[in-house]
């Protein structure tokens, strides 16, 4: 018997082992793809007109020491054995980083939060160092003292605003510079793989070819997006691992072949003598060599896609020495070869033996396009959970890999995108410029997550504020140290970057204010439930057969657009649903999680309020399987609602409402027909409702059944016999049409960020459920917003 069982804890453990391997295995193509093409630019941007390769060698040696201490500090002491811990939920990235903290200070600007949001499972705030198993559990293992610091901190932070306000720019930049990243690293890459071209051609015919081959691939490059990473993915790894062992075996043989004492400048001692012969030149030259840890961030934006094991066991054991190797291969080379052509600079493949200069010239390229395609697919997923988050204008979103719900394309997005990775690439035409312009928004990026993760440490782990002051200096230390060194090439490609994210800060923060006013309006603006009750039960209006949902994002009262359309058509459909879709704090929500529903007045009014929360990398489902689970979450809380049955409910707002919990995977028994239905909606007459019939299609017609159960109530049953009957009819949806506009005697700066937002709100997509309603089942009220 315990033979039997130790052999089945044997197989689980190998299955463990083979898929962690083999996740391993594939973040090599997802995450590693742009790490790994550094090495074709980093010497070449190093050298370009700041610092001078001499006979001393004491320039190269400098230059190759400070690579393996950023590469060995940065990735991988920061990245692979501290920052992949602050997973949110399995999720990382910036936004992951800030998510943490709303939830466990309460600083986020989501407007229409509730208590019973911090129910949900993906919710919990727990030690996330205690997963590991090796450092405690939770607050009540971490000691009362930093505990204590934690609780100060929260409350430091609950009760300043404008400390908030500061954390939610903070957290903005970060990702305003990984969208400029996602513009600048496909043009970094692809031009750096393409300018090997160089030494199989004369200057006269390479400059006139260069370009537009790499403008070529670029445009490729996007016009493949569409297809999304998983359906070429396949090819990813086999490409970066035959990468990857390609220049490890060219940097063994230039090591043993030109300088087998290479490794002696990987003492910190070269880090000193550089700085010391070179002095300001040196220092400036920091910007290209911070360009070694460009991709870094993937690690834990990608986090989702993998695990924690699995990508630290391909970067430590797979990524990180083949780095080390190229970098001292190319360093063993360069310090036997003094007189260089000035024309070519010191680049990548001069250091690879003629022979084999095009067939490396290829894998480069297809590398290059492999890293451009994860960098673009990462700033597509931040674009999401910052759409989802409110801060950016409502884009179209598709999801592009049934299996990884974090992939995602935005067509709008990669067009931008696409237009501005040429424009620089056509502008620039040289891998000095780009570099510039790429190392200043990959070293923000870092110093934010740096930042973000001192705040992790105190407030999500409970630890000392020492340990948080002591990553903050250290890592923060080295992060300045390149920074500022990338911001001194300001002129010479860096002000992209910045002017870049200063134009998305502008929409993202713009967007988020006036979402916060437009709520605030509606919040001041709503009617009172005790209004629609005082109407008694007849409600004094005429009811029209079919579903009304009333698009709001109040989570309590009638909002003012329900008010405004009664007034001028007294008249609403048999049932009446005030819908609000609403995203939460959290990567997921489960979908037994989704929906709050309760009932508004009386039973008779037939007046129902649902809440759907979704997670910023949750899917958001099309308008057919929505309103199924719409429908079905209503017909479960009218069956939990019967006298016997009243669990999960739970106050939720003042005038006796109440809401439950009910999942979206409640389903009532269905019957599936094929047949000619016309669209159409119901529309009040002056004797009986009137049917606008649009042309007629034939589609597939889902019809709910109710459960046949003796036991049921009959007053429960008549409720949901009228909610079959009303979702037989039709279900409309009347959403609001608003023109917003700044208060007289408002600041000019008020009055220019409303209409900026009014504009984006204007020109952008509506909500994700409504997409593809048929336009006859869509009404709109237009409303005046003064705010």
């Amino acid at each position: 018997m315990d033979r039997e069982r130790g052999t089945h804890l044997n197989a689980i453990k190998r299955e463990s082992w083979r898929t962690v391997l083999s996740l391993a295995y594939q973040s090599l193509g997802v995450v590693y793809g742009d790490l790994s093409t550094s090495p074709l630019y980093v010497y070449k941007s190093t050298f370009a007109e700041d610092i001078e390769h001499s006979e001393t060698n004491e320039e190269i040696y400098g230059v190759l020491s400070f690579v393996f201490w950023t590469l060995t500090l940065v990735p991988l002491f920061k990245y692979v054995f501290i920052v992949l811990r602050a997973d949110d939920n399995g999720e990382g990235g910036t936004f992951a980083l800030y998510s943490l903290l709303c939830r466990h200070a309460r600083v986020g600007f989501l407007p229409n939060g509730q208590l019973a949001d911090e129910e949900l499972s993906a919710y919990k705030k727990t030690d996330f160092l205690s997963r590991g198993g090796d450092y405690g559990n939770g607050e009540a293992n971490a000691g009362s003292q930093p505990a204590t610091t934690a609780a100060k901190v929260k409350r430091l932070l609950e009760e300043h605003q404008v400390l908030q306000r500061l954390l939610l720019i903070l957290a903005l930049i970060g990702t305003c510079m990984v969208i400029g990243d996602g513009v600048l690293t496909p043009a970094v890459s692809v031009f750096s793989a393409v300018s090997g071209l160089e030494l199989s051609m004369d200057k006269e015919h390479h400059k006139y070819v260069e370009v537009p081959i790499a403008c070529l691939i670029l445009i490729g490059l996007f016009a493949l997006q569409h297809f999304g990473t998983h359906r070429v993915g396949f090819l990813f790894a086999p490409i970066v691992i035959t990468w990857l062992l390609c220049i490890s075996m060219i940097g063994i043989y230039n090591i043993f072949h030109w300088n087998p004492y290479i490794y002696h400048a990987l003492s910190p001692y070269y880090m000193y003598k550089f700085l010391k012969k070179t002095q300001r030149k040196g220092w400036m030259s920091l910007g290209g060599i911070l360009l070694c840890i460009t991709g870094s961030e993937a690690m834990f934006a990608d986090l989702g896609h993998f695990s924690q094991f699995s990508i630290k066991i391909a970067f430590t054991f797979v990524v990180y020495p083949s780095l080390i190797l190229a970098y001292m291969g190319q360093a063993a080379y360069i310090s036997r070869h003094h007189i260089i052509q000035s024309d070519y600079q010191i680049g990548f493949y001069v250091s690879v033996p003629e022979k084999l200069r095009w067939p490396v010239l290829g894998i480069a390229i297809l590398a290059a396009v492999v890293g451009s395609q994860a960098v673009i697919t990462g700033t597509f997923s931040i674009i999401k959970q910052c759409y989802a988050l409110g801060c950016f204008p409502k884009v179209k979103i598709v999801h592009t890999s049934p299996k990884y719900p974090g992939q995602v394309y935005i067509p709008d997005i990669n067009w931008i995108m696409m237009i501005l990775c040429l424009a620089v690439t056509v502008g620039f035409r040289d891998t000095k410029h780009l570099g510039n312009a790429s190392g200043l928004a990959v070293i923000t990026v870092m110093l934010v997550t740096t930042c973000l993760m001192s705040l992790v440490i105190v407030l999500c782990w409970h630890r000392n504020i020492l340990l948080a002051v002591c990553f903050i200096f250290f890592f923060g230390a080295i992060e300045v140290l390149y920074f500022s060194a990338a911001l001194m090439k300001f002129l010479e490609g860096a002000w992209v970057p910045i002017i870049l994210s200063f134009i998305f800060m502008i929409i993202m923060y713009v967007w988020h204010y006036g979402t916060l006013k437009k709520y605030e309006f509606d919040v001041q603006n709503k009617v009172s439930i005790n209004w629609l009750l005082s109407l008694g039960s007849s409600i004094g209006f005429v009811r029209v057969r079919g579903i009304g949902l009333i698009d709001t994002e109040l989570v309590s009262g009638i909002p003012s657009i329900f008010f405004h359309f009664v007034t001028n058509l007294p008249a609403f459909h048999q049932v009446l649903v005030f819908l609000c879709v609403k995203s939460v704090p959290v990567p997921h929500v489960q979908p037994e999680e989704r929906f709050l529903v309760g009932r508004i007045g009386p039973k008779e009014h037939r007046l129902y309020r649902c809440i759907a929360r979704y997670g910023y990398h949750d899917v958001h489902k099309d308008d057919i399987e929505f309103e199924k689970d719409l429908v079905c979450s209503i017909a479960a809380f009218i069956q939990s609602t019967a006298p016997q049955s009243d669990s999960h409910s739970e106050e939720s707002g003042k005038e006796d409402e109440r809401m439950a919990v009910v999942g979206a995977g409640h389903r009532l028994r269905e019957v599936e027909e094929m047949g000619e239905y016309p669209s159409s909606v119901d529309l009040p007459g002056p004797s009986k409702p009137r049917e606008i019939q649009s042309p007629i299609a034939v589609r597939k017609k889902v019809r709910f059944l109710i459960p046949e159960s003796p036991k049921m109530d009959s007053a429960v049953r008549e409720e949901l016999q009228e909610l079959m009957e009303a979702r037989e009819a039709g279900m409309a949806f009347i959403m609001g049409s608003l023109y917003m506009k700044a208060k007289r005697g408002s600041s000019f700066m008020k009055k220019v960020a409303i209409n900026v937002y009014d504009f984006l709100r204007r020109n952008s997509r509506g909500q994700d459920y409504a997409v593809s309603i048929p336009h006859a089942s869509t009404l709109e009220v237009g409303m005046n917003y003064l705010v």
